[in-house]
């Protein structure tokens, strides 16, 4: 899987600009605030349908632009595909795939899967649950179509169910609509979670040995968790839906008095443990480190598990924060598949040897 251009217009601070990559490594150098990291979102956007910076769509237009457009060809499964976004400033982004207006976004997305890896991430274990499900949903939503429909609808019912609770003080007729959003959100509920749980399981195993390359005397383990009630989240739909029904109606009256939802998968996380212990709460920073280094590289390597070929992998001036011994690891571990990697700094990049290099300034190639 690699992509062989990628052409952005009006898209954050470039204008018009089409990269021609290379199916290995790709360098994009520049000094900070130049639009390295705009064209690595431009890329992950063709996966995930989404700009990691923001929630709204809109802010990737360029100052002062109403439209702009990234589009993608790459080669995936054996076959070639081009895929656009078109942002607008006044309506919802529309999707093309080889020239065809797409309906809905999870019908595309993973369609070209990438393995995101920013500064920001490597701060992973020690964030809020939040981040971990975000984590979790990224990849899934890639891997498993389905999963991103689930998972869309769960929100949508969330949401409604929120707005539902906020409001009931003053409409308490709203809360006869409780029980059917209850009820609606264990049903999607259930599959999320067991989605979720045998993701976790594989990801984990993959980790563990990862981490054991890196760091041959210390255990990375983990634990999913999900709501208290679910007594077993491999086991049937069903059986999990029963108990997340159980578990919202024992907390219905905490619900209505907190004015929130308390209850379900929109709550999990993923702790991680080294050698039986929160790496949170225990871990060094360079533990803590290791361990989110671990699950990136564990997440590219399911990936490849599952497909047969390598996402591509995206290293946002990540390299730069990790010591040499940290870096040499990363670099040692993605001498397979395409990577697009931006760097500030001379030392990193000579030891990449990029197949191409672009040089970047003001959100053009120089």
């Amino acid at each position: 899987m690699n992509i062989h251009s990628l052409e952005l217009e009006q898209f954050r601070n470039y204008e018009h600009e089409r990269f021609v990559l290379d199916p290995s490594v790709n360098l994009i150098c520049g000094e900070n605030g130049q639009g390295k990291t705009n064209l690595l979102e431009a890329a992950a956007a063709c996966s995930t349908m989404r700009l990691f910076r923001t929630a709204q769509k809109k802010e990737g237009l360029k100052f002062g632009a109403d439209h702009a457009r990234i589009r993608a060809d790459f080669a995936a499964q054996g076959r070639d595909f081009t895929l656009e976004l078109r942002l607008s400033r006044l309506k919802a982004m529309e999707i093309y795939r080889n020239g065809v207006r797409q309906k809905r976004q999870a019908d595309v997305q993973g369609l070209l899967k990438t393995v995101l890896f920013c500064p920001e991430d490597l701060m992973l274990v020690r964030q809020g649950a939040g981040a971990r499900r975000r984590f979790l949903d990224t990849a899934l939503c890639q891997l498993r179509p389905n999963y991103a429909r689930y998972l869309d609808e769960y929100n949508r019912l969330h949401d409604h169910k929120t707005r539902i609770l906020r409001d009931s003080e003053e409409k308490p007729s709203l809360l006869s609509m409780w029980d059917d959003f209850s009820l609606r959100m264990a049903h999607i509920g259930a599959q999320i979670i067991r989605y979720r749980a045998y993701y976790c399981k594989k990801l984990l195993a993959h980790a563990a040995a990862v981490y054991a390359d890196i760091a041959p005397h210390e255990t990375l383990s983990g634990v999913y968790q999900t709501v208290s009630s679910v007594t077993d989240p491999f086991a049937d739909a069903k059986q999990i839906e029963k108990e997340l029904v159980d578990h919202v109606y024992r907390h219905k009256t905490a619900e209505i008095a907190a004015r929130s939802c308390l209850s379900g998968p929109h709550k999990d996380d993923l702790t991680l443990l080294l050698d039986g212990r929160s790496a949170a709460s225990f871990g060094s920073q360079g533990q803590v480190r290791t361990c989110t280094l671990s699950l990136k590289l564990a997440e590219r390597e399911l990936f490849f598990s599952e497909d047969g070929e390598y996402p591509v992998l995206l290293l946002d001036d990540v390299l730069s924060e990790l010591d040499r011994r940290r870096q040499d690891f990363v670099l040692n571990r993605i001498s397979a598949g395409q990577v697009m990697i931006t760097c500030c700094e001379d030392g990193i990049s000579e030891k990449l040897r990029a197949g191409a290099v672009f040089q970047i300034k003001n959100g053009k190639i120089i």
